[in-house]
Order: C-alpha cells, then sequence, then structure tokens
C-alpha cells in the first residue's frame, strides 16, 4: 500500500488514527473523572453528559463547589482517615520504590558488567521469580509476615516489595548498552567500585531509573490486595483500601467517588510530570556521549 494521500502515505494515516484512538481511550476517563469530581450524581448519570457543571450547581444552597471533595476527604461518618491512609501509601510507596531501584540497580550492573561463573543461571533464576503469579505465594508470605510479628506494620507492607525481579531485568538490559571502555577507564584512573557506580552508572542510568521508579511508585500505589491482608487498623490502612470502604459505603454518590479518586490519583500525575523528561528521552542520552 503505496499510495499517497498528498505527501502522506496511507499507512501513516492509519498509524495516526490508531494513535488518537488509543489516546482518546487511554485519556478520556482521566478527563471524566476530573470533570465528573465537580457534579453531582444527577448531572453525571445526565444523557447525554454536559462536561462543564450547571449554573444551578454552583449557585445552589445545598452544594458548593467543594462539597464532593469534603466528603471525599472526611469519609464515612465523618471519620477522616484519609490523610493518615495518604501518607500511609506515600510512605509505603516512596520506599520501595527507592529500595527497588537501588537494589535493581546494583543487581543488574553486576549482571551486566562483571563476568562471573554461573551469571547466566542467576539471571535466569531471578527471571523465573517473574512466572510465579504473587497469588500463588500470598499465603504463605502472610505466615512468614505473621511469625515475624509484622502485622499491621510498615514492615511488613514494604519489606516483601522491595526487590523486583521486572527490575533487574530492566537495569541488566539497559546497562548491556552502557560502553565497559568508561569503566574501564574510571578503574584505570584509581576509582573504586563503589565510586564508579554512584558518579558513573548511576548518572547515566537515569532514564531507566525514572522509568522504574514511576512503575515501582504506581505498582505499591495501587495495591490493594496485599494491604487487605496485613494492614488491619484504620491508621495502618493505604489509599485504595480507603477508595474501596467509601466507594462501597457512597455507591449513590458517583460525584463524592470521583472527587476521591481523583484526589488519591494526584501524587501519581506529580510524580509522572517531575520525572517524565528523564525517561521519554529515552536512549539518547548515550548518544550524546558517544559524540
Amino acid at each position: 500500500m503505496n499510495k499517497f494521500v498528498g505527501k502522506v502515505t496511507i499507512w501513516e494515516v492509519l498509524i495516526w488514527i490508531i494513535l488518537i484512538a488509543v489516546f482518546a481511550f487511554t485519556v478520556f476517563p482521566i478527563i471524566f473523572m476530573m470533570v465528573a469530581s465537580f457534579m453531582d450524581a444527577k448531572q453525571i448519570l445526565a444523557m447525554p453528559f454536559t462536561w462543564i457543571p450547571s449554573k444551578e450547581y454552583f449557585t445552589s444552597s445545598d452544594r458548593t463547589f467543594f462539597t464532593n471533595f469534603y466528603r471525599a476527604i472526611m469519609g464515612n461518618n465523618n471519620n477522616p482517615t484519609f490523610f493518615r491512609n495518604l501518607l500511609n501509601s506515600l510512605i509505603i510507596a516512596v520506599t520501595d520504590s527507592v529500595t527497588t531501584v537501588f537494589l535493581a540497580s546494583l543487581c543488574g550492573y553486576g549482571l551486566a558488567k562483571f563476568k562471573f561463573k554461573g551469571r547466566n543461571f542467576v539471571f535466569m533464576a531471578i527471571m523465573s521469580t517473574m512466572m510465579i503469579p504473587f497469588e500463588a505465594i500470598m499465603i504463605p508470605l502472610y505466615m512468614v509476615v505473621s511469625g515475624m510479628k509484622m502485622i499491621n506494620t510498615y514492615r511488613g507492607l514494604i519489606i516483601p516489595f522491595m526487590v523486583s525481579a521486572f527490575g533487574v531485568f530492566q537495569m541488566r538490559q539497559y546497562l548491556l548498552t552502557f560502553p565497559s571502555e568508561y569503566l574501564d577507564a574510571a578503574r584505570v584512573d584509581g576509582l573504586s567500585e563503589p565510586k564508579i557506580y554512584s558518579h558513573i552508572v548511576l548518572p547515566n542510568s537515569k532514564p531507566v531509573i525514572a522509568t522504574l521508579g514511576i512503575l515501582s511508585f504506581r505498582n505499591q500505589w495501587d495495591n490493594l490486595l496485599w494491604p487487605l491482608l496485613v494492614a488491619q487498623s484504620e491508621t495502618m490502612k493505604t489509599i485504595p483500601q480507603y477508595i474501596t470502604k467509601f466507594s462501597e459505603e457512597k455507591m449513590t454518590d458517583e460525584g463524592a467517588m470521583m472527587a476521591c479518586a481523583f484526589l488519591a490519583s494526584i501524587p501519581m500525575f506529580i510524580l509522572f510530570f517531575t520525572l517524565s523528561r528523564y525517561f521519554l528521552g529515552g536512549a539518547a542520552v548515550y548518544d550524546s556521549r558517544k559524540g
């Protein structure tokens, strides 16, 4: 199919149509969530849907602009644990992201740049753990955590997810493309291995570190299954647990549910837009180095 539409091929047109469709299906739910968080249930369920809240919504005496957000924060029965649960999720997600990046980068660096007997076996053994679904090890893991008295603690929520096999794979594959000549030159100049790792490897791995950090943060931010087992008190629960409980008790209050989801999404938006310039750049870092 090499026919042209002006100067654009049909393939390019098809690709753009697919990209626009994917973009629409990806972004539309986010936009809907943001808009609906400022509406009441009647406006959200109205057909056709209006993307701007009606004038009555802003002038009504029984509904103010931020009523949905107020109810989302205050929770059920005016027992506000939203910020506490939000803080718990932040502590867990940030800690696991940092440890995952640190341990995965160390392991990936060793597997990519050091030659030792059994290196490929170690790598394949780590990769094989990715084939085991979490549900298969969840109960044994819970028994271990319970036996170590870590139920309803930050340790029980953080430690099981401090290492990621996918993170090791991602760091190893990225560092395989890093020129070993730079490392050899640093060793000749007398740099120790810790300094090579901290001064050369890490600064040149910002794209993959940002990507791995965002993915790790998102995985823990969205994690619901494990906290349901470990976090038992209201003060130790995470934001997904808060949203789940809030939605169950406010099923007919769609506006408040959307506001709750929107508030819980803000940290992810901030993290993404803060680190996007690193991982969107991709492998262009090395082109500038080689030049």
